[in-house]
């Protein structure tokens, strides 16, 4: 009897993009972009999954310690040695220091990693690459959407500044979902991928510009919470991403990001002139005016994807937008069994058998409408509004 493999979400993943490799939609170069690992590597695994099946993607030493890990008071001490001593060394002559002066004998990348931890850069900087060459498309059409917003005065003075917030399909050109907002926010991205995934389906990667709507930045400093749990805590579209299992990549340039860069140069000529032939004035009529618009511009732009078919992926059969697509927070219930949330009070009721949850610790749901559910272990809690306390009443 074979053993029970349990994998977790990322490794899920690994095995989805292993099996589109095995049956020959999906090149090896292609599934190390997309996991975000090397090709020797992506080519190792898929030798061991090969071999032992889904069992190889599990890690034998999960859970454990490794037995060559740094000890702390070392790191401490050439922490404090790389902002005393050699203050100013770039990482491989500080890393020589150590073995000729400190006795402290370890690879380069060991100590750039220590560094890095701590934030500390190498002060040398390396120059930037003279040539650029155009990358190659995406073979199969869900694979690689890229996101972005377009701050531009889109009504002419007619109306308010708006933000276009949209994406590109990295295959076709395909232009999947867009929509105004007055800013550029995360609830916008929400929406845009929301109608995506009802009308495509999930796709495997989204490529943004780092913005913080997507990722936290490095400069932020991490709190008690996420220091005990090893990583900082993702943001409300990162969860999401998560969640969905999307693979989220960073461009670190403009240039990177030229299919979208390009679209809303297409976009701020031809949709501009769409809407003041419509007279919209609103963003609301913005709105409308776009969503007729790209239908009309997917049949003239978009092209067929090199390879036939789809790489989005349906939803389970259990999967319920509420849920997903929704800002989540995490509160503590009073011992009168209300939660606080903003200017909210919200009244937990006996649910699922139990009579208090006064100091449970739940999460408050924001949904795109605007309103408010409380979960506890995956289960939904019935509330009502509690009654207003007395500052409120004042």
């Amino acid at each position: 009897m074979k053993e029970m493999v349990t994998l977790n979400r990322e490794e899920q993943r690994r095995l989805a993009v292993l099996n589109q490799v095995e049956r020959g939609k999906m090149m090896g170069r292609e599934a190390a972009e997309v996991l975000g690992l090397s090709l020797r590597h992506v080519r190792r695994i898929l030798a061991a999954y090969r071999k032992e099946g889904a069992a190889a993607l599990a890690h034998g030493n999960r859970g454990r310690k490794p037995h060559h890990a740094l000890d702390n008071s070392l790191k401490k001490r050439i922490l404090e040695l790389a902002q005393a001593t050699y203050a100013g060394c770039n990482n491989q002559h500080f890393t020589e220091l150590l073995a000729e002066r400190e006795g402290i004998a370890l690879s380069r990348s060991s100590v750039r990693r220590i560094l890095l931890d701590a934030g500390i850069k190498s002060p040398r900087r390396r120059r930037p690459p003279k040539h650029r060459s155009r990358r190659e498309r995406y073979p199969r059409e869900g694979m690689l959407l890229q996101i972005d917003g377009s701050r531009h005065d889109w009504l002419e003075k007619r109306g308010p500044y708006l933000t276009l917030v949209g994406a590109i399909d990295d295959a076709t050109g395909n232009v999947p979902y867009g929509l105004f907002r007055d800013e550029e926010d995360a609830q916008g991205y929400f929406l845009l991928l929301c109608r995506i995934v009802a009308s495509h389906g999930i796709p495997m990667a989204l490529y943004h510009d780092g913005h913080g709507i997507f990722e936290r930045s490095k400069k932020e400093p991490e709190s008690l919470e996420e220091q005990l749990e090893g990583r900082k805590r993702p943001t409300q579209f990162g969860r999401l991403m998560e969640e969905l299992g999307i693979t989220s990549i960073t461009s670190r340039s403009p240039q990177a990001r030229g299919r979208i860069e390009r679209l809303w140069g297409t976009f701020q000529d031809r949709l501009v002139s769409e809407l003041r032939l419509a007279g919209a004035r609103t963003i609301k009529e913005a709105n409308q005016v776009l969503w007729e618009f790209l239908p009309r511009y997917n049949q003239r732009f978009a092209i067929p994807a090199v390879e036939p078919g789809s790489a989005y992926r349906q939803p389970e059969g259990r999967f319920n937008p509420e849920e997903v697509f929704c800002f989540k927070y995490y509160r503590t219930v009073g011992p009168d069994n209300v939660v606080r949330f903003g200017m909210h009070r919200l009244q937990i009721m006996p649910t699922n058998g139990r009579i208090s949850y006064a100091h449970a610790r739940v999460e408050v749901h924001e949904r795109m409408d605007g309103s408010l559910a409380v979960y506890y272990r995956g289960h939904c809690l019935a509330t009502k509004p509690a009654p207003s306390e007395a500052p409120v009443l004042r």
